[in-house]
């Protein structure tokens, strides 16, 4: 007979991911046990393994459960009924606003995703490069021809708005949207007109 599922299954599920992000960040993801995760989330060791066979296996779910919803959420964002700038403009804000909330995450991504196998790796990088894609198209369409047609130099571009935007939180405390927006604005204009159009 096939096991039912508890009504709470999403929510503990939820919190052992957030917990667990937050745990993997703080401590690092190999010296993390799960025994601290079990700990953190005030929940028995074995109800974990109830839901992740092992760490590996939570460290999976944690990152595409995250880096799927990201790359969704900024492909809600539509070019139709907007300028190229315009759709620039509203991918960086929409980037910007996902990532609220998220700063374990970001810190989980940048060092344990290399502790994955291969195959793991892959598919979370498929994530990426499917956002990645669609910011380097949004730049291709505000560029110069030249710099359009040099695929390298875009690629430069595009992972350079990355880096202004992934690193937003080690540098900035206020947790707010409106700051948000404020920011996404300013490098939306660092990104068109360059620093000295400001």
């Amino acid at each position: 007979m096939a096991r039912t599922i508890a009504k709470d299954h999403d929510e503990k599920r939820d919190l052992i991911q957030h917990t667990a992000a937050k745990v993997f960040a703080d401590t690092g993801f190999d010296r993390a046990s799960m025994t601290q995760l079990a700990k953190a989330c005030g929940i028995s060791k074995a109800a974990i393994y109830h839901y992740y066979d092992s760490k590996d296996d939570l460290l999976f779910d944690i990152l595409e459960t995250h880096l799927k919803a990201l790359r969704d959420r900024v492909a809600g964002v539509k070019p139709a009924g907007k300028t190229p700038e315009e759709y620039l403009r509203a991918i960086i804000l929409e980037i910007l606003l996902a990532y609220r909330g998220a700063d374990d995450y970001h810190r989980v991504q940048a060092n344990a995703m290399g502790a994955l196998d291969p195959e793991r790796r892959r598919i979370l990088m498929d994530y990426q490069r499917a956002l990645v894609q669609q910011v380097m198209d949004a730049l291709r369409a505000v560029v110069s021809p030249e710099v359009a047609a040099d695929k390298k130099r875009l690629r430069s571009i595009t992972m350079s708005l990355f880096g202004t935007l992934n690193w937003y939180y080690m540098w900035n405390t206020d947790k707010g949207i409106e700051n948000r927006k404020e920011y996404a604005a300013l490098v939306g204009d660092i990104m068109l007109n360059g620093v000295n159009g400001l």
